[in-house]
């Protein structure tokens, strides 16, 4: 599953970090952290759906859940079938 981890941290700087020099790493804090907004993570939902062939529900998909890359790759495990 590292796989999992490594993609999302991949893209969540490739598409959200502003600063080139930014440090980012699994645990940093995302939304608390100001890097991604509501709408950002809508679109980071709708990457992982697509990218992992899952459906994640609304209710599972909070704040708190996206909140940093090693909630989310537990959040995608949750979904992806062994």
């Amino acid at each position: 599953m590292e796989d999992i981890k490594k993609t999302v941290l991949e893209y969540v700087i490739e598409e959200y970090l502003e600063d080139e020099d930014e440090e980012l790493t699994y645990d940093t804090p995302l939304i608390s952290g100001g890097i991604v907004d509501s709408f950002s993570m809508v679109s980071l939902k709708r990457f992982l759906e697509s990218k992992y062939k899952i459906s994640i529900p609304d209710e599972k998909a909070t704040p708190e859940a996206f909140d940093s890359v090693d909630k989310i790759t537990e959040l995608v495990k949750e979904f992806v079938k062994a």
